[in-house]
Order: structure tokens, then sequence, then C-alpha cells
């Protein structure tokens, strides 16, 4: 294993600490427990946003606290969620009077931390909701989820969700528009390689030299299927056909209740994706890819999603969640309307992503 990293135990606080000192107009961490937050938080009267999950996945999600995204994100150690106490004190610190909307990938260790820490926040007399992505359409069960897991929408989320709340929308109206995110949103991810987890020392999985992983996960669990590795333009059919295919998904998810105080048990079911939908269509690096290989991906579906009849509206290409210094591409599609597309659009200022400024 070779990285640039000083002491394994070091690794998520120094960075913390660099990411600190490379934006302090933007962002400040605390370390004790850990979590970045907004640089002028709390801001009175505006719903608090905040994320969190295993770090590995930078830029997300402490990249995106600033002006027009999070208010707070919450690190875990590598590939491991964040405990109760940081999200707990992430959420007293950012509360701005207008409540904390919590938004969570649907991983075993982030939905049980984070439901524990929102009954810590309600105890207190905050109001508070939280709400689940789980946009993978590879799976519909993996190694570590009920359910599909929560991937590349979660980006889309954070800046749609984000501008809502900078707009002045309320804590019900900014988990509706992070509620319907969700819904519009699949993706789907291949790996070329694996990585390498520091406190490990040793790749994830065993990945031959002619094979890809097709529907991998953004901690390298296993996708659909292993095959012969193929052309740049076979992979990116094979993944928009999986995302375009994708029948009604019906799902249940567990949110809180705020009038009545409890966890009630939700049903959605999402549309397929048909002619005529407009989409923002992100195509991602797992953080070894190079920009050149994921125009060349966007280069495909782009023509792909035209011959379907579907219309790109807006994009984003670049790595946003990433898997350490895995070789590999994620594609997502989120449906649009007129809200969507206004918020996508609003100014946004964070370390990670940054326009209309």
């Amino acid at each position: 294993m070779k990285k640039l990293i000083n002491a394994i135990n070091d690794v998520v606080k120094e960075q913390l600490q660099g990411l600190a000192a490379a934006h302090p107009d933007l962002v400040k961490v605390s370390y004790e427990p850990r979590y970045v937050y907004r640089a002028d938080a709390p801001v009175k009267g505006k719903v608090a946003l905040i994320s969190g999950g295993g770090s590995g996945h930078e830029p997300m999600h402490g990249g995106f606290v600033g002006r027009g995204m999070l208010d707070g994100a919450c690190p875990g150690e590598v590939f491991t969620s964040p405990t109760p106490d940081q999200i707990y004190a992430c959420a007293q610190r950012v509360e701005g009077n207008a409540g904390v909307l919590m938004i969570v990938k649907n991983y075993t260790g982030d939905v049980l931390n984070f439901e524990t820490a929102l009954e810590l926040v309600h105890a207190d007399g905050l109001q508070v909701q939280s709400i689940l992505i789980d946009d993978d359409a590879a799976v519909k069960d993996s190694l570590y989820t009920a359910g599909r897991r929560g991937v590349g929408t979660t980006v889309l989320a954070e800046k749609i969700v984000g501008a809502a709340a900078e707009a002045g929308y309320d804590l019900d109206q900014c988990a509706d528009v992070c509620r319907k995110v969700n819904r519009y949103g699949r993706s789907i991810g291949v790996a070329l390689t694996s990585c390498t987890v520091p406190a490990a020392g040793k790749p994830t999985f065993d990945l031959g030299g002619t094979e890809f992983e097709f529907g991998i996960g953004i901690h390298g669990e296993p996708g659909r299927q292993r095959l012969p590795m193929q052309s740049a333009d076979e992979i990116v059919e094979m993944m928009v056909q999986a995302i375009l295919d994708d029948g009604p998904y019906t799902r249940s998810v567990r949110e809180w209740d705020r009038r009545n105080e409890t966890w009630v048990d939700k049903t959605f079911t999402d549309e397929p994706f048909k002619p005529g939908d407009k989409v923002i269509a992100f195509v991602n690096s797992m953080g070894g890819t190079p920009l050149s290989e994921l125009y060349i991906v966007y280069r495909k579906m782009a023509e792909m999603l035209e011959q379907r009849g579907l219309v790109i509206l807006r994009n984003l290409v670049g790595p946003y969640i990433t898997s350490l210094e895995m070789q590999g591409v994620s594609i997502t599609l989120l449906k649009s309307d007129d809200e969507i597309l206004k918020f996508w659009d609003a100014p946004v200022h964070t370390p990670g992503l940054r326009w209309g400024m």
C-alpha cells in the first residue's frame, strides 16, 4: 500500500485539518466529536441541512458544506458510519430555529445512527426530519443495506435541497423536495479496480486485470456480475440500459412522523424513465478515473439518451462521490421539473461545488 498519509489512525483528522486550512471562509471543523459546519452557522431562520457517512468518498460530504448546500457534515472513519454523538452535536451546532433535515444514505449503520441522533435532537425540543436516499438500480439488497444503496443521487439531493433551504423553504417543504429527488433519481456504477482502505492495507476485493465489476457499490460491495473487460461504449450501454429499463420500483421506508412523534413505515412507487423526460445527467469518477475517460462515458450516455427520447437539461461531470482511489464510474439520471431545475441552478459556494456566486 502506497498512500500520501502519515499514520493510519490520523487519516480522517488530518484531512479535516487540511479542509479547514484550505477553506477557512467556508467551513469550520469540530474535532471532538468530529463534524464539519458552515463558517457562518447557525443561519437564523433557515432549515439546517446535515448529512454524513464514512470518509473515503470525498468531496462528499464535508466538501459540500457551505452556502446553498449542507450546513453540517459528519465524517466517520474510512467507510464507517458516523456515530450518533457526532450527528447530535452537529445538529445542535447548526440549528437556526427552523429545524434540522438529515439526508441519510441507505446503509445499515448510517440509518441506525442517524435515527438515534434524530431521537436525541427531538428530545431536546427541536424540529427534525430525515429522508433516506436509496437510488442504486444495481441491486435490491446488498451486504450493507435492506433495500437499495444510497449513491449518486445523494450529491444532487444535497445541492437541490440545500438551495431550497437557502430560499426559505420550511422543514416540511425541504423534506418533500428531498423525497421527490430521491424518487426521481437512479444510479448505477462499475469498477475496473478495487480500492485500499488504509486500515486494511490491501485491496478490498480481487478483480482480475481483464475483468470489471458491473453494479458496484461505493464501498466496494459486489455488483450484479463480474464480466470480461469491454470497450467504454459497451460498458456505458449496459449502464444506461440498466437505468432506463429499471421498471416501477416500490420502496418501503421508515420515516419520522413529526406530528405524532413516532416512526412510521411509508411506501412509495417510483416510475421508470420514459421518452420526453427531462433529466440532470451526472457522470461521476469513483476516485481513480480521469476526466478524459468521464467525457468518453458522457459522450456515449448522451447519445443513448437522445436515442431513447430523454432530454439532458443540465449535467455534472467529475469526482463528487468517490471510493478512495477506485478506478470506475457511476451514472446518475435525475428526472427534473421546474422546481428541481430552479434549485439546481441556484448559487452554491462550497469547497467541492460552486457556481453562480
